[in-house]
């Protein structure tokens, strides 16, 4: 009976959360792959996935607990193949900004923090990695899928710089460019092959990486050595495809979509709109090339998220088919029963949702909640809120913060206290100048917080994302507000999504050209066909604008 390629592949989770992505991704090459459970799982490995999200403290100290550093390190000097992904590569190094606890030390290197002087951070997108190592001949580079076309996912804050002009960096096989910075992107070392990208999310060209590793993986001698080359930078800006998820009336989980948020169709007996099933229009988004799929969950099991069997179900099965980021939003935050009394921390809940399948979390009317008293505190941190809570475990880029605001206009600024605009949307009286109210609970309550007081408080609490919304254009396809997007553009450095109004491809690019969004992203024209993903990338190409094509 012969071998599979896979037999004694093992996975090592130290609790990083979200391993079924790297599950899925082997399975849907055809092989299997084991958990090491214990030490003596190492002893049983022939290859090991290292994958790793998170923080560089939290990866270390997690690892500790379970005892598994030992292990490891004996592992890698057997000579057994190891890939490392993210943290997983991170670790590796002598240390990092984020923590103090020291890194394995397998290779020379501190990780830093980007700076985020001329650029967002995280690094939240799609870029090239260059290659950068010599290697012997008899390594066919093009089954690795690495090559000056492939674009790859990275989601981080913390990166191990490269050095072009020293020459003892002979363990690096490719270095990526991010705005004003290069980066080591992966190494290839005797036994050790690891990436600051994540394979398992970077669509077919990730699947590809990672079946090389399964099955051609090879040992590297120790005279390769540094090729010097420039390493421009490939940065994409993300198209994702949002899905508001709710049951219908006869009680099926389905896509739906209002205006201003009413999702109910007049003409259809006031019956939920329904544009599809979450699991089929997550997968046929993957096929058209969707940079991310975020699923907003806009009703159901609110009050107890952790016995959301329907959403849970929904993550793991498009887990199965999607090999691009997930975001999963709606009632994350820490829970107790009313009735039960049971209590649920909001890393908990994360959990759940990253163990289905989940990517990143989103947070809503409790990020607002959050940011109030964290005003209301000057500005002083007590580690109580879900942000806080959630990315000192999975990292900033984890979190993601979903505001809807809405305009409030005023003849002028010293009418209010809030930061306002001068805006060519004039009010209806005519009033030169508005506000961005905040509003939770789906946009039903406003609150007396605004758009720049909210967006800086996510940000200093820990959030690496935000998705903004804008309840005004919501429904209208009359293209984003620019306005709104400029505006906290330039009050925070962490990466903005452009969300609501989206209804022809110029818009997209308006959002990206004209207000500096990271990211753009739309529902409705979508599900309905109106305008498909390959037409906007299309478009966005014309525009001379990066971004990734499938």
């Amino acid at each position: 009976m012969s071998q599979s390629p896979s037999d004694g592949l093992y996975l090592l989770d130290y609790g990083a959360g979200n391993v079924r992505s790297v599950f899925n991704a082997i399975e849907s090459l055809g092989y299997k792959i084991n958990l090491i459970n214990s030490s003596a799982d190492f002893d049983k490995a022939k290859k090991i996935i290292f994958p790793g999200v998170g923080s560089f403290g939290h990866a270390i100290d997690s690892m500790k607990r379970k005892n598994l550093i030992e292990p490891l390190l004996k592992y890698i000097q057997s000579g057994r193949p190891l890939f490392g992904i993210c943290v997983g590569m991170q670790v590796l190094f002598q240390g990092s900004e984020e923590s103090d606890s020291p890194g394995l030390g397998i290779f020379p290197g501190r990780v830093e923090l980007f700076s985020s002087h001329s650029k967002s951070v995280p690094n939240i997108g799609w870029n090239n990695p260059v290659i950068v190592q010599s290697l012997p001949d008899t390594i066919d580079m093009s089954k690795t899928g690495i090559n000056s076309d492939s674009l790859y996912y990275y989601v981080h804050s913390y990166a191990v710089p490269y050095p072009e002009t020293q020459n003892n960096l002979n363990f690096v096989n490719t270095a990526t460019r991010y705005g004003d910075q290069t980066f080591i992107s992966s190494v290839w070392s005797k036994n050790i092959f690891a990436t600051q990208f994540h394979p398992e999310k970077s669509g077919e060209t990730g699947l590809k990486l990672l079946d090389f590793f399964i099955k051609d993986f090879t040992c590297l001698p120790e005279t390769s050595s540094p090729i010097p080359r420039p390493i421009p930078s490939r940065t994409s800006v993300r198209v994702i495809a949002c899905m508001d998820v709710r049951t219908n009336d006869q009680g099926d989980l389905v896509v739906t979509k209002g205006d201003q948020y009413d999702v109910r169709e007049a003409s259809q007996g006031n019956q939920v709109r329904n544009l599809g099933k979450p699991v089929q229009l997550a997968k046929r988004y993957y096929q058209e090339g969707a940079d991310e799929v975020t699923f907003l969950n806009i009703t159901s099991f609110r009050n107890t998220p952790l016995n959301d069997t329907p959403m849970l179900d929904v993550l793991r099965q498009a887990s199965k088919s999607v090999f691009v980021p997930m975001t999963v939003g709606g009632g994350i935050r820490s829970i107790t029963n009313e009735i039960s009394g049971e209590s649920w921390s909001a890393v908990q809940v994360a959990d759940a949702y990253f163990l289905a399948g989940a990517d990143k979390v989103s947070i809503g009317s409790d990020a607002v909640y959050s940011a109030e008293k964290l005003i209301s505190n000057k500005g002083i941190k007590d580690g109580s809120s879900s942000i806080e809570q959630i990315s000192s475990v999975y990292g900033s880029q984890a979190v993601v913060v979903s505001i809807d605001p809405k305009r409030v206009y005023v003849n002028d600024p010293s009418e209010t206290s809030h930061t306002s605009v001068l805006t060519t949307n004039k009010g209806p009286n005519n009033e030169s100048y508005c506000w961005f109210q905040c509003t939770v609970k789906g946009g039903r309550e406003s609150r007396d917080i605004d758009v720049v007081q909210l967006s800086k408080a996510v940000s200093e609490l820990g959030a690496g994302e935000i998705l903004l919304n804008c309840i005004d254009k919501d429904g209208t396809n009359s293209g984003y507000d620019l306005e709104l997007i400029k505006l906290v553009k330039s009050s925070v450095t962490i990466p903005v999504i452009a969300s609501s109004g989206a209804g022809k491809p110029s818009d997209f690019s308006d959002a990206i050209n004209l207000a500096n969004a990271d990211a753009v992203l739309a529902a409705g024209i979508f599900h309905r066909k109106e305008v498909s993903i390959s037409e906007v990338k299309e478009y966005l190409k014309s525009e001379n604008i990066g971004v990734r094509c499938v």
